[in-house]
């Protein structure tokens, strides 16, 4: 008889994470321009600000990860159970967490706060 043998995921670095998050918000800062210029939203920082909060929280519920995280091979995963699917609401608190800049500077257990209160962690793919 075979037991299953489970490989708890390592934890994507301080500085992995932190390059993703500037991929992010690169990308969707120049995305939210492009739409300025097409005229399709008014020029203020509201278009960008919505569109990063967007594109991390639904990127993480459907896809594991932003763009961002996904560029740098890391993902987000349930600290309970890395099998099953973050979930919009865990990744719609991370999300607004990290807008507050200081919890992914506070780490515990290799996790930001904003990973400790969502139940979540970062893990390299």
């Amino acid at each position: 008889m075979t037991s299953a043998v489970t490989v708890d995921p390592q934890a994507a670095t301080f500085g992995r994470r932190l390059l993703a998050l500037l991929i992010d918000f690169a990308t969707s800062w120049a995305f939210a321009l492009a739409l300025i210029e097409l005229d399709l939203v008014p020029d203020s920082g509201t278009p960008g600000t919505i569109i990063i909060i967007a594109e991390m929280a639904l990127f993480t519920a459907v896809l594991g990860g932003s763009f961002g995280k996904l560029v740098m091979h890391i993902r987000v995963v349930r600290h309970d159970d890395p099998s099953r699917p973050v979930g919009l609401l865990r990744a719609l608190v991370r999300t607004v967490l990290t807008f507050l800049i200081l919890p992914p500077l506070l780490t515990y257990d290799e996790r930001g706060l904003h990973d400790v209160v969502a139940g979540t962690r970062t893990v390299v793919i």
